[in-house]
């Protein structure tokens, strides 16, 4: 039989996660390359758990120390909407916050797509995602303070977890190909909790772009920042970057 992963590692990757998210699991262990290990925390901070990033902090914290426990080579809160949701300087201090109780580097999903969009240097975007228009704004309002330019966007206004993951890759594929857009640089599809990951090679080809989504940037982010650079070609043009 053969041996799935070696005793010892090439890499060990954490994964602060919502408690009703049900993508980020399973799409990083799929994409995950040979002798990396992908371990994950949950913790209340969507739906009904909803609230401000330093509210939350108390919970991300315990979450990241847990994570520690199991040596993980950087820690990654993954949530688009959550790691947004309190600017730059907020994110940059929850990232700090993690770096010091786990004593190893650490990301967000805001600071991986930022790396991203740097990595393939590009700043005007089409942005999709998956919420209602409050929250849309918000994320697009993140993304204008970070320096980038929106050239087209749109709110799904998709209504909450259950509708996210009941929603095939096929609506994400039709609905991204269809805000095409010559002025762009890259394609931006938000959302940790959508069926997205598996169509970035299909639409980069549709649409000569890079496509980078949340799922994807945060796990070339931490595979980068653990010191492992395979090129996983599936996942697009991004996996080309250093």
């Amino acid at each position: 039989m053969e041996k799935l992963f070696s005793v010892i590692p090439r890499a060990r990757l954490g994964f602060i996660i919502p408690s009703s998210n049900r993508m980020v699991e399973p799409q990083l262990q799929e994409y995950c390359p040979k002798d990396v290990i992908p371990h994950f925390n949950r913790i209340g901070m969507t739906n009904r758990h909803r609230a401000p990033l330093e509210d939350l902090l108390p919970r991300i914290l315990l979450a990241a120390e847990l994570l520690g426990d199991s040596k993980c080579d950087v820690t990654v809160l993954q949530c688009t909407g959550t790691s947004m949701s309190g600017g730059i300087e907020k994110e940059k201090e929850v990232i700090s916050a993690i770096e010091r109780v786990t004593g190893k580097p650490a990301a967000s999903t805001a600071s991986s797509l930022m790396d991203a969009f740097e990595a393939l240097g590009v700043k005007r975007l089409v942005f999709i995602s998956e919420t209602l228009q409050e929250g849309h704004d918000k994320k697009m309002a993140f993304l204008k303070e970070a320096g980038l330019e929106i050239v087209s966007d749109k709110a799904m206004g998709l209504a909450g977890s259950d509708v996210y993951c009941s929603t095939p890759s096929s609506y994400w594929y039709e609905n991204v190909k269809a805000l095409r857009n010559d002025q762009a640089e890259a394609y931006f599809v938000s959302c940790a909790n959508i069926h997205s990951i598996n169509i970035i090679e299909d639409l980069e080809d549709v649409l000569d772009r890079p496509v980078i989504t949340s799922n994807q940037s945060a796990l070339w982010s931490a595979l980068r920042i653990a010191g492992v650079k395979d090129d996983i070609s599936s996942l697009g043009i991004l996996f080309q970057c250093s």
